[in-house]
């Protein structure tokens, strides 16, 4: 079988995750979390060895690299490192209820890179500003931080939906954490995430340094790396100084979502040498 053919299967077993998910949210019954949890694990387990088949597959065209270099595998590898941090948490957590929030955009990122149009599958070599170890290194704590601000999102969807629960909450609403500790989960994603994101940008500007002679240069996707490095240390910095907490982090943690969404993705439309549509 195919690495592409696996990514592809490996789509459905992130969707069959989510419907488990939500089924043991809605008939409360601790055999669909189990089956979530085992569909969310074999669909990691596949996504890894497809990449590293990826990876090995490069070597054999002479080429080899990390499967990291074009926006189809930073996409693969964004759904992948998300997919990772959430079961590492549900582990630690013993709590299956944040899943159904965030399974989907696992699902979608994976959906879109499978059938998006003008999706580029191939394994292609690398130009030469790109051929450096600090590639890996850098996309890699980048895209770390990109999940951990995911599941800060995911989280911050979650607080709402518990904030708008009536008197007689369903069963779904009582599966949820409380709203403290949705807080206090929302608040250590974003830290790691803002120590992730950090390192990216140095490793970025050590990279840049070494391969077009700059540090730091203005390009759109650094700009808007800035940006999002300057939302979330306001939303960490008003925790620790100004007590904000529940409602105000929730919504900083959408803000700050954006925000990493369009450095992501927004930058692309833009004349930037970081964009993988130029």
């Amino acid at each position: 079988m195919s690495h592409t053919t696996m990514l592809s299967w490996v789509t459905f077993l992130y969707f069959a995750a989510f419907v488990f998910y939500l089924f043991r949210m809605i008939l409360g019954r601790e055999f669909w979390g189990k089956a979530a949890t085992g569909a969310a694990l074999a669909g990691l387990a596949a996504q890894s060895v497809a990449l590293a088949l990826r990876w090995r597959a490069s070597y054999d065209l002479g080429f080899g690299h990390a499967p990291l270099s074009n926006f189809y595998e930073s996409l693969i590898f964004f759904a992948w490192s998300i997919i990772l941090l959430y079961l590492l948490m549900e582990r630690r957590l013993k709590n299956r209820s944040i899943g159904v929030f965030v399974l989907p955009v696992a699902f979608l990122i994976m959906a879109y890179a499978s059938i998006a149009p003008g999706m580029n599958q191939r394994i292609e070599p690398l130009i030469p500003a790109l051929q450096s170890n600090w590639l890996t290194s850098h996309v890699l704590t980048c895209f770390m931080g990109y999940a951990a601000f995911t599941v800060a999102f995911a989280l911050g969807v979650m607080y709402f939906v518990k904030k708008t629960a009536g008197e007689r909450p369903s069963v779904f609403i009582r599966l949820l954490p409380s709203e403290f500790h949705i807080d206090e989960l929302m608040y250590s994603c974003t830290a790691l995430g803002f120590i992730f994101l950090t390192l990216g940008i140095v490793t970025g500007s050590v990279w840049a340094h070494y391969a077009w002679g700059s540090y730091w240069s203005w390009d759109p996707k650094e700009t808007w790396s800035l940006i999002t490095w300057l939302v979330y240390a306001v939303m960490l910095h008003t925790r620790l100084v100004r007590g904000w907490r529940g409602r105000r982090m929730a919504v900083m943690a959408m803000v700050g979502f954006g925000c990493m969404l369009f450095t992501y993705l927004g930058v692309n439309l833009l004349p930037s040498l970081h964009s993988y549509m130029s």
